[in-house]
Formats: structure tokens, C-alpha cells, sequence
């Protein structure tokens, strides 16, 4: 039997990236899955083609996760539409970088409300539902300690989640609710596409510091939070996974 055979799984930014392949990789091991996107259904629907093309249960739902409201209209959706919540993948997440000359209030408070604050409420409503066995994944960002030139912003959010995590991992723990993070290194995506990293000499820079000589792909981050979402993570809470190709 497949690891999450009979879960329901909630994917906060799914609709391209990390998220849509951790989306697709939680649907192979049997889990149904809410596919969360903040602005591109198109994306989303995509993603949701994708898993049901391969005899999955996917559907999309929009949400702003810095929200209080959505965040919990995304949650009750996922209960409402697969009847229970299992585990929350807590991908969302945005990067700007920025030198410390250059650095804004906005360029700051854009990113603690999606990559921390988005977090926070998305795990509050949750909460409500997840029962003994639940499993909640965050994905944070080797940045906390490859501590990349003008990433100071970024670093300190994902920092944020990591020590965030630690803390539920305790205070959930009782409720046998169960707390990870994964920490990707350097991953190929639309997104760092689009910030112009890939092929950059930031990329090269990273490639270099990377043991494994490649950057990473969607698919190599997928399957670490499969593994903490299911059964066979059971003892495993208040754990940091750094998954990066083996750059420190």
C-alpha cells in the first residue's frame, strides 16, 4: 500500500515549483491533495490535470495565506471536499534580494507576511482538524546557513520558520501531531528562473559550493516531505532536513 493511502493533504503554494512537485509526489504515495495557489489558477489546474491524469484525487483552491479568512476557508475546503486533513505542507513562500543599503519596509513586510505570518495562520487552522498522526511539513531554505549576500531579509524569514517549528513541534506534540522542516538548497524553478538566477553567477557560485555538482529539481525535495508526511516519519518531530545536495 502507498505511504499516505487514505490521507488529505493541503499544499499551500502548489501551482508551480517545489509545491506543485511535492503536490504530485504526496498524490502518488495514495493522498488526496488540495492544491493552494495565491494568483495562478492556470497553474493550479495544471497541477490538479496532472494527478488526476495518473488516477489521483487533486482539486484547486485559491487562498491568500496572509489572510486569517482564506487561510481558514482553505482548510475547511480541504475537509469539506475530502472529509478530513491529514497533513499541511506549508511551501508558500516568496524571495527578494536586496543589498542592505537597499533594503525597504515593503521589501521586508512583503516577505515576513507570506514566508512567516502565512505560515502561522495556515498551521492555526489546521490545527482544528489535524488529528493523532497528523503530520505538518514546512519548507525553509539552506540560506539560514549558506548565508548568501544580499539575502538578508529572506535568511531571516526562513530562519523564523525554522525556530517556529521547533516551538509547535513541542506544543503540538501532545496531540501526537507531528512538526518537520525541510531546508532545500539551490532548486531549479519557474520562480528562480524568473528572478534570473538560473544561469547567473550566483547559480555557478552555489553549483560550485554543492558536493553533488548539480543544483537541485522539485522532485528531489518532493520526496523527503512524502517520507515526513507519512506513517514512516512517526517518530520524527522538531526535525530540520536539509536537503541540498550536501552545500553547509
Amino acid at each position: 500500500m502507498s505511504k499516505l493511502e487514505g490521507k488529505v493533504a493541503v499544499v499551500t503554494g502548489a501551482s508551480k515549483g517545489i509545491g506543485a512537485g511535492i503536490a504530485k509526489a504526496l498524490a502518488r504515495e495514495g493522498a488526496a491533495v488540495v492544491v493552494n495557489y495565491a494568483s495562478s489558477r492556470a497553474g493550479a489546474d495544471a497541477v490538479v490535470a496532472a494527478i488526476v491524469g495518473a488516477g489521483g484525487r487533486a482539486v484547486a483552491v485559491r487562498g491568500d495565506v496572509t489572510r486569517a479568512p482564506e487561510a481558514q476557508a482553505l482548510i475547511e475546503a480541504a475537509v469539506g471536499e475530502f472529509g478530513r486533513l491529514d497533513v499541511l505542507v506549508n511551501n508558500s513562500g516568496i524571495y527578494e534580494f536586496a543589498a542592505i543599503e537597499d533594503l525597504t519596509e515593503a521589501h521586508y513586510r512583503r516577505q515576513f507576511d507570506v514566508n512567516v505570518l502565512g505560515l502561522l495562520l495556515t498551521t492555526q487552522a489546521a490545527a482544528r482538524h489535524l488529528g493523532e498522526g497528523g503530520s505538518i511539513v514546512n519548507i525553509s531554505s539552506a540560506i539560514t546557513h549558506v548565508h548568501t549576500p544580499m539575502a538578508a531579509v529572506y535568511a531571516g524569514t526562513k530562519g523564523a520558520v525554522n525556530a517556529i517549528s521547533g516551538v509547535l513541534a513541542n506544543e503540538l506534540a501532545p496531540r501526537k501531531i507531528r512538526v518537520n522542516v525541510v531546508s532545500p538548497g539551490f532548486v531549479v524553478t519557474e520562480g528562480t528562473h524568473a528572478a534570473g538566477v538560473v544561469g547567473s553567477d550566483m547559480e555557478a557560485g552555489l553549483v560550485a559550493q554543492t558536493p553533488l555538482g548539480r543544483a537541485g529539481r522539485p522532485e528531489d525535495i518532493a520526496g523527503v516531505v512524502a517520507f515526513l508526511a507519512s506513517d514512516e516519519a512517526g517518530w520524527l518531530t522538531g526535525e530540520v532536513i536539509t536537503a541540498s545536495g550536501g552545500i553547509r
